[in-house]
């Protein structure tokens, strides 16, 4: 196992959660969303188990986010004009993202809103 080259696939990693979140404002939302949800977490003292069920909910978004990016990069290399079948695949992935964020929101009124509740 070469250590230059593994420490490289780690580098490419970053530069392409640094280019999702430069270019697509989406990202940014959930990005600004999660960091509700991690202080929202810390602020009602989570359970091991909710804090299971946020992170994974946060995970699932970004890389489901990072995916449909890749998808609409390659889709944008290989047909430059407009084909059916392309917007179909782009619009398959954004429906992936937009599944993922309402389960996330689901799973965040589940677990935040009796909390929230009890504050009145």
């Amino acid at each position: 196992m070469n250590l230059r080259r593994r420490a490289n696939s780690f580098r490419f990693a970053f530069q392409g959660l640094a280019d999702l979140l430069r270019s697509q404002p989406n990202a940014r939302i959930h990005l600004g969303i999660a960091l509700l949800a991690l202080g929202a977490g810390f602020y009602f003292g989570l359970s091991r188990l909710e804090w299971v069920a946020i992170v994974l909910c946060i995970t699932i978004v970004f890389a489901l986010e990072a995916a449909n990016t890749a998808l609409e990069y390659l889709t944008d290399l290989v047909s430059p004009q407009y084909h059916p079948l392309a917007g179909k695949a782009k619009d398959a992935a954004a429906a992936a993202v937009l599944l993922a964020a309402a389960g996330a929101v689901a799973v965040g009124g589940i677990i935040f809103g009796p909390k929230v509740v009890a504050l009145f």
